[in-house]
Formats: C-alpha cells, structure tokens, sequence
C-alpha cells in the first residue's frame, strides 16, 4: 500500500435525502472534505425530480422525515411534494451540505485501487475523483422506466413521463391515456381527469387502495409542535406504530397472522365498492394477489374517477401506438393527442447499481448480482467492496417509511466508523462469511413473508427481482433493524 493522498475522504453519489443523511453522519465521524456528486441541477433526489400534479407523500410526515430534524410545520398530515422539497433544502443548509454538492455530475463508473486503497470515480463530464470512501446513495426509485411499445416513437402528440412534468401543462380540452395505475399514477389521475376531455387509462395490473386519512394540521397544532418538541415526537410514535403494525404482521408475519392481511384487502374492496358504481369497473379494479405483494397505496378520489362519463378504464393489452393513438390487442384504437407514462421505474436491471462499480479482484457488481443472488451485508456493505457503503441496496428498505432506513445505516456508519478510529485503521470490507449468514437468515426470515407464504403471482411489484427473489425489504422490525445496525459484530468486518 502506497500513502497516496485522495483528493476526498468521501464521495456520496446521490444528493436526495440518503445522500443527505450519509453526509451529515460522516461529518458526526470527523470526515470533512466531502463530494456530493448528484446528476440533476438541484438536490432533493425524488422530491427535485417529481413535480408532477397532485404529488404528496403517501407516509404520514410526521414519520417521513429525519427523527433528529423534525419539521413542526408541516401543511398537512400527509404534505404535498413541494413541502418534501423546501424540507430537503431546509436539511442542506442546516447541516451544511450545500457547499459539498455538485450539481449536473453524473457518475459513470468507480474502481477500486487495492495498492492506494482509493476509489477513482469517474464522471460522465470526462472527470475522475478519489476518495477514500464511497457512498452510493442513488435512490431506489431513480432510473425511470420507460416502455418500449412498438410505434411508441411514431407517436405525434405529447409524451409525458411523470419524472419529465412539464410544469403547468393544461389538458384541457384534450384526449389524453394514462399509461400505468401505481402509486404515481393513483396520484395523477384525478388531476388530469377534472381537465382533459377524455381520459383513458391503461391499466396492466390493478393496485390495493384503501383510505386516505389526511387534513390540514392547523397552525395552533404547528405552533405546538414548534415549542413543545414532545408533541411532535409522540405523533411520531404513533403514527410510527402503526405503520409498523401494517409492515410487520400484514406483510413480513404474513403466515402467522393472515387474517390481519385478509382484513386490510377486505377494508380495501370496501372502499372500491363504496366510490364505484360500476360492477364491472369494481372487478376490474380489484387486485387478483394478495395485499402487501405490490405496495398499496391511499387515496379517497382515484377509485371515484372512474365514475366520470370523461373516464375509460382499458385493461386489454397494448398491441402498438400509432401516431394518434393506442391500439389493444383486441384490436380497439383509443384516439389521444397526449400521452402520460406513468411506467415506474426499473429497479433491478438498471438500478442495482446505477452505475459500474469494479471492487477487489475485478468484481463487477452489477453482473455479480445479476448472475448470482442480489445480497448485502446489512443492507449496505459487500464482500470485496471495501470501503463502499451501498444505501439503496438488496435487503436495505426497513419498514415503510424511507427515513427509517436511512437512519439505520447511519447508525450502522457511525459504529463501523468508530471501531476504524479505534483500530486506527482506514479501510474496511465485510466477510464473505459474515455476508452468507446474513443473507441466509433474511432468507429464511422471508419464507413467512406475504412475498412467499401469499399469493403474489399476478403483482407484477418492484420487489421481486428478475430471478423471482423479493430482496428489496429487510425481513424485520424497525426496532429491531435499528438494534442490529448499531451492535452487529465488529468482526464482520476485516481493517486494514
């Protein structure tokens, strides 16, 4: 080993709240001379490139946030995309981050020098960094996805993609199809139907949707929260409970408590039945696989769309697009002039990583994970990835709200790094026995999972991968996720 000097202690990939939350741990552990490199022309991650109408977060605010950061003033129980965004810009300032970040820089690839004990990152602008460490905090839900329809290109009106908004588009007094019926597109909907014309949407897969709790908080309750901090803390608490309820026995007890399961689908159909009139819409909005298998969502005005003379519900396959409209395989054209691809995005081929990461021995992560099983030591170190913290990785989402997976491996970041200081050592790797007995206790873990124990054949969900594996949730409670992150055995990890 050489003593070449990087020109960075840290590079952080990814300036959305992960990237945030890696940046202000590292500070805690003394790390200064920061680079956070982010491909957009701002921070914020999904709340930056989401803008689209009737964007809002579907976790309470009080609990989709920084448990160290609260912010009192939040407008509504579940906030508006706008309020997430000024949130994050409140975060960067706070902690001093804005002054690491680079904006329009988006990394291409990273090796790993085994002789200097660096990381070279290489950008798409011709430019390389070392760094002692990197942090890859891209995002789940950050390569969008978009389909490769025949005639797709052929198409003469607007395509939309929902990460693409064109702020202020008007569809009055257009046609316009809705491909995709997520979260995203639950949220969309209702916002393109008051206006457009008409109004198709094209639904491959239908999704569970139950109620929306949601009302402004008023500014007395704000007020509360600003000056008796406990207040919000306790909202946190039990809004936080009951998220957990929901993850842990709907979802990963799915075997030992199906009927709570079998509740919240019924609770489910329930609200379908009470907001469509139409039998045959209702069956045709009715999931066919088990609530937990595709992440449901809330909302009190999508399923009532479908109620509007202006809005058609087409679930016949999409054969090709031609240049004004959208032919189904059982031959029928939907004329539009506006085309809205709310498609998702694609986790597992492009995402993981989101860009070429070479560590020790050549290993290629991407095709490593590809060609073999999708694993991570606690959802965030790989073997022969020393000194790589990967936030968005296979067995890392802890319960429902992203804020409790990022503090989990801050938490995680602080005891690794502690234990380098103690050792007086600078770099780390996670065993390869270490990571196998991880992956096989969150294998065996999920088998009671809804994922496996359930019926998941017709979800289509982003948390299967293309080997029919769900490694995207870590198969535990957030206590316990949170006790593990900060006593996992040091020896896990070899120092040098």
């Amino acid at each position: 080993m050489t003593n070449r000097k990087p020109d960075y202690d840290a590079v952080i990939v990814g300036a959305g709240f992960g990237g945030m939350g890696a940046g202000i741990e590292l500070k805690r552990q003394g790390l200064t001379d920061l680079a956070i490199l982010e491909r957009e022309d701002d921070l914020g991650g999904t709340w930056h490139v989401n803008h689209y109408p009737g964007l809002a977060v579907d976790i309470a605010s009080v609990t989709y946030s920084y448990s160290f950061a609260p912010n009192p003033y939040w407008s509504r129980l579940f906030a508006p995309g706008a309020e997430l965004k000024k949130y994050a810009e409140h975060i960067a300032d706070q902690y001093d981050l804005r002054r690491h970040m680079e904006f329009g820089t988006a990394v291409q690839r990273a090796e790993w020098d085994d002789d200097d004990h660096l990381w070279t990152v290489y950008t798409d602008d011709g430019g390389s960094r070392t760094t002692r460490y990197l942090v890859t905090a891209t995002g789940f839900l950050s390569q969008p996805h978009t389909p490769d329809f025949p005639g797709i290109d052929t198409f003469a009106g607007d395509i939309i993609h929902t990460t693409d908004w064109q702020d202020g588009y008007d569809f009055t007094g257009k046609r316009a199809a809705v491909i995709g019926t997520g979260a995203t597109a639950v949220q969309l909907i209702p916002e393109i139907a008051r206006d457009a014309d008409a109004l198709t949407v094209f639904q491959r897969t239908p999704i569970w949707v139950v109620p929306k709790v949601d009302f402004p908080i008023p500014a007395p309750v704000q007020n509360l929260f600003a000056k008796v901090p406990l207040t919000q803390k306790a909202a946190r608490l039990v809004n936080t409970s009951l998220l957990e309820a929901l993850m842990v026995f709907g979802v990963l007890h799915f075997k030992q408590t199906k009927p709570g399961n079998k509740m919240a689908a019924l609770l489910a159909k329930a609200h379908l039945r009470a907001q469509v009139r139409d039998a045959g819409t209702r069956r045709k909005l009715t999931p066919a696989y088990d609530f937990g298998c595709k992440r449901p969502t809330f909302s009190n005005e999508y399923f009532r769309v479908f109620n509007r003379p202006n809005v058609t519900l087409q679930t016949s396959s999409i054969a090709r697009v031609e240049p004004d409209g959208i032919v189904t395989d059982d031959g029928h054209k939907t004329m539009i002039d506006t085309l809205v691809l709310a498609t998702g995005f694609n986790l597992w081929d492009t995402n993981f990583p989101a860009f070429q990461i070479i560590g020790r021995e050549g290993r290629d992560l991407g095709p490593w994970w590809r060609e073999g099983r999708f694993q991570a030591y606690e959802g965030i170190t790989v073997p022969k990835m020393p000194n790589l913290l990967s936030l968005n990785s296979p067995y890392s989402y802890s319960g429902l709200s992203y804020f409790t997976t990022i503090e989990g491996q801050m938490r995680h970041i602080a005891r690794l790094f502690g234990e380098l200081r103690r050792r007086k050592a600078d770099t780390f790797e996670v065993t390869e026995e270490a990571n196998t007995e991880f992956l096989d206790r969150s294998t065996h873990a999920l088998d009671s999972s809804v994922f496996y124990a359930g019926d998941c054949s017709g979800s289509r969900s982003y948390y299967f991968n293309q080997h029919g594996e769900a490694t995207l949730l870590r198969p535990s409670s957030t206590r316990s996720t949170l006790r593990e992150m900060e006593t996992f055995p040091l020896d896990d990890y070899t120092y040098a």
